[in-house]
């Protein structure tokens, strides 16, 4: 029982590490490509706290 539960967590593991670097990289073109001033601005505003890093002064 051990074995399989140290195995789900392993999956769950790598899949949260490989879908946050999709979400940063969504967010990024996001914040790129957004149509309008306000979206491009909120989208960098959370690339900032998903990067965990302050905005500028």
């Amino acid at each position: 029982m051990l074995p399989a539960a140290l195995h789900d967590a392993a999956i769950l593991a790598v899949a949260g590490a490989a879908t946050y670097p999709l979400v940063l990289a969504t967010v990024a073109l996001t914040s790129i490509l957004a149509r309008t001033p306000d979206r491009r601005r909120d989208a960098r505003a959370t690339l900032t706290i998903l990067m965990k890093r302050r905005p500028p002064r």
